[in-house]
């Protein structure tokens, strides 16, 4: 589903705050697969995150997205292919809007629009048996202004939106980090549910190493723009906290340095 060939990210060429954020990054992802990201500071997650979504063009290398080399192509186009659901509860929706009226334009999106009735009553049925499936009584708000929300309603809602379309790569960039542990946790257990049911293909940073450990099928960390653990299978089942950071020591040659990782252990 997804083939990143050997990408490289530099910024700042020629000048003394030059930093290269990718370093030759290879990374294939199958239809299915739910994969957490972890890493360092400027260790290149997020730049990997806005190359994939086309937020900057790489300086070098492919991205191939169901077979679709998507390297030279914008970022609105490059959408129509992606959800995409970021770490300000505030971003993803339209505030002054219904929860509805949200809904209805993430389904409408890459479609062609005419004159005909906003949002239809089968439509409204739709959303409210979706909405209920978040357990945080929304589909009785169908019309609440999304303002209005709590951070946690809000991402869940975006959640929604952002698969509606069942993209063919839902990425998630440490969409808990700016929520309270408890929201936090709710929203995560919703991201699965979302995930499982349409076997949506994830790619998801986090900077909570309890969350990479316990989310997903597979786990990648990152150091120096580029991946230097790649674990998977029996192996990520009994991963620990100890042992990851053991690994990463080993293949690194580095300590571990995340501030918001380590304080959330």
């Amino acid at each position: 589903m997804l083939e990143v060939k050997n990408i490289y990210k530099t910024f700042n060429v020629g000048t003394i705050n030059e930093k290269r954020a990718l370093n030759g990054l290879s990374l294939t992802l199958n239809e299915g697969d739910f994969v957490t990201v972890i890493g360092g500071n400027g260790a290149g997650k997020s730049t990997l995150m806005n190359a994939l979504a086309g937020t900057w063009f790489v300086d070098e290398g492919n991205i191939i997205i169901d077979g679709i080399d998507v390297t030279k192509m914008p970022e609105f186009k490059r959408a129509k292919f992606l959800g995409r659901v970021f770490q300000d509860p505030t971003m993803g929706t339209a505030p002054t809007m219904g929860i509805d009226e949200n809904l209805a334009l993430a389904m409408r999106r890459g479609k062609s629009r005419g004159l005909k009735i906003g949002i239809t009553k089968a439509e409204r049925e739709k959303y409210k048996k979706l909405l209920s499936t978040l357990e945080l009584g929304l589909e009785d708000r169908l019309t609440s202004k999304v303002g209005l929300l709590s951070g946690g309603q809000r991402q869940a809602v975006t959640l929604l939106m952002a698969s509606l379309q069942k993209p063919k790569i839902l990425l998630l960039d440490e969409h808990t980090a700016a929520l309270d542990p408890k929201t936090a946790a709710k929203v995560l257990e919703t991201t699965n549910k979302i995930i499982s049911k349409d076997n949506l293909t994830t790619l998801m940073i986090t900077h909570n190493m309890k969350d990479a450990i316990a989310n997903g099928n597979r786990l990648i960390m990152m150091n120096n723009g580029n991946i230097v653990l790649d674990i998977k299978g029996e192996e990520k089942k009994n991963l620990t906290v100890e042992t990851l950071l053991k690994k990463f020591e080993e293949v690194s040659k580095e300590t571990f340095d995340n501030d918001s990782a380590l304080l959330s252990l």
